[in-house]
């Protein structure tokens, strides 16, 4: 996510932390590499611009220039900026008490609207919602199918009766009071770029259905195309906000940069990947602590709260705690682990410094190996699981062809395991854990990540 952008960023950043106190100059020649690196993840020129002068303003103050540590209050600058930016204060997505609510989805073909379709329906079944979806995109048949596959795999009724658009979304609004749906998301027609033909039947199912949010999802990967695809929706449809689609992709970070700050609206959400429930509310100040690398800890706890077993996550830090934690409670933690997506976006998200992100770049998380150890712990017998000691030569032999591996894979795997195990102990020990596993804000109890994450082999 905004790779390129965030290394460019972080570039500025170490010269200007390698030097003491700082001249205007120093701070100029900072700030126009910084500008460089926007130009270049294709943000539009005004928008940075403003948000360049917003900085240079605030950096340049008594108040920063004469402090102990001028660089990082600069960082901090550029950070507080570049979510105001973003939209400033998180804008959350709410529906009002009408019955049912009525969200039309549009943007250009390629974008991921129909995706998104079904993940903000998922979404909003996750809060007590009722979603019905309409397959109102008769301009592309593998739309409707897709809409429909996707329907199935959530568990979300999907229609599409008419020949017209305005037609299906008018049938679909009735069934979904006789069904008692309490939300209709329609799904629209787009094309290749913004057309006259696209425009008109956008507008004739706005009037059709009266819709009380229209979103328009923006591809994260057009830079500033996204904001000229966002000035012309809003001309013709006024839309509410945004879905930011394909962050998971190589975004240089332009559309993201640009179109609130062009159009005044919210981005609402975010999609992060390819599965359907790969969608999260979008937060402003987090989204710029991702992009200048400092990391995004609450999206961890929450995804982590959200997908993560609690009363398991405790008591394997209460095991860890007492040196008890067994290869089987190793294998389930690292499932549960591994339902919050890739391990190394999970270490991107890891709070610490700018720069962070490019010294993980040399952790390398091999999916693969974590398979196979999965397979080895799965090809043990319970007793071997809860007592790796008395796995000896014969037993290892077996395990090692049961699980398609090594006598020597095994080996390495009882060996990290027991290490790691003794480390844990250790650690948990000195930070005075007791077993009470470690709390969050307001007291929410963070997940454990299983011991040997991260580190060499796994």
């Amino acid at each position: 996510m905004f790779d390129s952008l965030t290394d460019r960023l972080n570039g500025v950043f170490r010269k200007l932390r390698s030097r003491g106190k700082l001249h205007p100059k120093q701070v100029d020649a900072a700030l126009a590499d910084i500008r460089t690196a926007l130009l270049e993840a294709d943000a539009a020129l005004d928008v940075v611009d403003d948000f360049l002068g917003r900085v240079r303003e605030r950096a340049l103050s008594d108040e920063v220039m004469r402090s102990l540590t001028p660089a990082q209050q600069v960082i901090k600058v550029v950070r507080d900026e570049l979510a105001v930016t973003l939209g400033g204060e998180h804008t959350p997505f709410k529906l009002p008490g009408a019955n049912p609510v009525v969200i039309m989805m549009a943007g250009v073909q390629g974008s991921g609207k129909t995706t998104h379709c079904a993940k903000l329906a998922l979404h909003l079944k996750e809060k007590g919602r009722q979603p019905l979806l309409v397959a109102a995109d008769l301009q592309r048949p593998a739309a409707i199918e897709q809409l429909f596959t996707l329907g199935g795999e959530i568990g979300v009724p999907v229609v599409s009766e008419g020949n017209r658009p305005e037609k299906v979304a008018k049938a679909a609004m009735k069934q979904a009071v006789r069904e008692g749906r309490n939300v209709v998301i329609v799904d629209t027609a787009g094309r290749l770029h913004v057309d006259p033909d696209m425009m008109r039947e956008a507008r004739r199912v706005k009037e059709a259905v009266r819709p009380h949010h229209v979103l328009m999802a923006c591809d994260a990967m057009t830079g500033q195309d996204a904001v000229v695809q966002a000035r012309a929706f809003m001309q013709e449809i006024d839309v509410t906000g945004f879905v930011l689609t394909k962050l998971d992709g190589d975004s240089r970070g332009g559309a993201a940069l640009s179109i609130t700050h062009a159009t005044g609206r919210p981005i609402f959400f975010a999609g992060t990947g390819e599965k359907v429930s790969d969608l999260e509310p979008f937060y402003p100040d987090r989204m710029a602590s991702r992009i200048l690398g400092m990391g995004d800890v609450m999206t961890l706890i929450e995804k982590a709260e959200k997908e993560m077993d609690q009363e398991q996550a405790q008591e394997a830090a209460e095991k860890m705690a007492r040196a008890e934690f067994t290869l089987e409670d190793f294998l389930e933690q690292m499932r549960q682990v591994r339902k919050l997506g890739p391990i190394q976006d999970l270490l991107a998200m890891l709070p610490g410094v700018p720069g962070a992100k490019q010294q993980l770049k040399d952790v390398q998380v091999d999916e693969g190996e974590m398979a196979r150890t999965e397979a080895i712990i799965c090809s043990m017998t319970r007793e071997e699981r809860r007592n790796p000691s008395i796995i000896g030569g014969s037993r290892r032999l077996r395990i090692a062809r049961g699980s398609g591996t090594t006598t020597a894979e095994v080996n390495g795997l009882i060996k990290q395991f027991t290490q790691a195990r003794k480390m844990m102990k250790t650690m948990m020990g000195m930070a005075g854990f007791g077993g009470r596993g470690l709390k969050g804000p307001k007291g929410l109890k963070l997940p454990k990540l299983p011991p040997g994450i991260g580190s060499p082999g796994t």
